[in-house]
């Protein structure tokens, strides 16, 4: 940390880290960029990292996982939270009477695999996790009820009363099948709402146009749930309204059916999946309990999360790790060594479950949307480029050119990533960006 404060070129990677938001592992890029006159060839302005300290650029990582950056998963949850929001009351290119739209916040859970450690309260008062009196004992001997009152810090929610009975098996085969069954519930739901208005799914399009967007959300015993926001627009998207008999309740009713009758196959093994019996449908609101600002900062909260709350790693892990010296808890040791034994099955080689080990088996994406329900995360950035792009050429950073007339030529290769301790004690100082406990010690 001293020799990069007393380093002649400090204020300069001060000012790389301020630029990287704090960014926890910064990317290191060593290259040139060059502009030419299209019509003369002549060079008009030229950008090398020579003249970087260490010779490199930093920039960030642009992570969405807040375990392994905080500062860049902030950015994904914000820009999350704008995407969701227009899609709730309009702006980003999305019309503001986006928010007369029939709207529903929709929670879709797994089903059982077992029964495990859970944390219940009933009017403000914590109830005992499976308290029964008459408990049976399973067939490995252990008593099936569990008195505890769990804090909601309690390291064994989630955990399984018996692990030797829990299905870890279908466990993660439901988290590698649920983007397919999220597919087929899409479907079933156009098919279910257009029944229900005398429509075929045909004529339903000249009507009614159904908009969702939706994150997956991991349990404490290892499986995906999915949030998502449906509302219903006009047949072109949401710049014109649905017709008046395209009501909030009838889209409830359209969900519950669609997410009982869906069904997920596992074919080689004959194993059949659906949706868990609790699902959750309630209208979003501008002014009650369930606003758009509430529904979008919980989905974005969940964008930027994977599956650290089950205690696994947050890195890949290859088919000759040694899962018995992982530091991770046994349910977590128990599940991706499923996946691991799942996916060396021929049959199973499709589902990729080595690869997604680390994620319990699942491999969809976390959060995804319909084309019309709003803008895009890349449209997004766009905007957050050109913002800074412009404000470099208002300072006199960078020089205005015509584009038509400009040729960029442009050389980047990667050197390396991360920050030495010292330097990260130094970004934290200088962002404010709070530090990963080493050690278990705070820094």
């Amino acid at each position: 940390m001293i020799s990069r404060l007393h380093d002649p070129d400090y204020n300069r990677w001060a000012c790389q880290i301020k630029r990287t938001g704090g960014c926890r592992q910064p990317i290191h890029l060593r290259g040139k960029v060059e502009h030419y006159d299209q019509a003369t060839g002549h060079l008009l302005h030229r950008y090398s990292t020579n003249n970087e300290p260490n010779g490199v650029l930093r920039v960030a990582c642009k992570t969405r996982r807040a375990s392994l950056c905080p500062a860049c998963a902030e950015v994904y949850r914000a820009d999350t939270y704008q995407l969701v929001r227009a899609g709730l009351v309009g702006g980003k290119g999305v019309p503001e009477a986006v928010s007369s739209h029939p709207c529903l916040f929709v929670t879709l859970t797994a089903p059982s695999f077992g029964t495990v450690h859970t944390r219940r309260e009933k009017n403000g008062k914590v109830l005992p996790c499976h308290a029964r009196r008459n408990a049976e004992t399973c067939p490995h001997g252990q008593t099936m009820s569990c008195t505890n009152r769990h804090r909601a810090d309690d390291p064994r929610l989630g955990e399984p009363l018996c692990p030797d009975c829990y299905d870890y098996d279908g466990s993660v085969l439901f988290n590698a099948i649920s983007p397919e069954l999220w597919r087929r519930f899409t479907l079933a739901l156009r098919r279910r709402f257009a029944r229900l208005n005398g429509l075929t799914v045909k004529a339903l399009r000249g009507h009614v146009s159904i908009a969702f967007a939706k994150v997956a959300e991991y349990q404490r015993r290892g499986v995906v749930h999915f949030h998502a926001v449906i509302r219903l627009d006009g047949p072109t998207g949401p710049d014109t309204p649905p017709p008046t008999w395209a009501t909030a309740d009838t889209l409830a009713q359209a969900v519950h059916h669609a997410a009982a009758a869906v069904t997920a196959e596992v074919k080689p093994l004959r194993r059949v999946f659906r949706w868990g019996t609790q699902i959750d449908t309630r209208p979003i609101t501008m002014d009650g309990d369930l606003t758009d600002q509430a529904v979008a900062a919980y989905i974005a909260k969940y964008a930027t999360k994977a599956a650290e709350c089950v205690g696994t790693l947050d890195r890949r892990i290859q088919p000759l790790d040694n899962l018995d010296a992982l530091p991770i808890r046994d349910h977590a040791r128990r599940l991706i060594a499923a996946c691991m034994r799942l996916g060396n099955e021929p049959a199973l080689v499709d589902l990729r479950l080595i690869h997604w080990a680390h994620m319990l088996g699942f491999r969809g994406h976390f959060s995804t949307k319909s084309r019309h329900y709003s803008t895009t995360l890349g449209a997004l950035r766009a905007a957050r480029e050109e913002h800074m792009r412009t404000e470099e050429i208002t300072t006199g950073r960078l020089p205005l050119f015509e584009e038509d007339t400009v040729l960029v030529i442009a050389h980047w290769e990667y050197a390396g990533q991360g920050l030495s301790l010292g330097e990260q004690l130094l970004a934290a100082a200088l962002t404010g960006v709070r530090l990963p406990q080493i050690g278990g010690d705070p820094q």
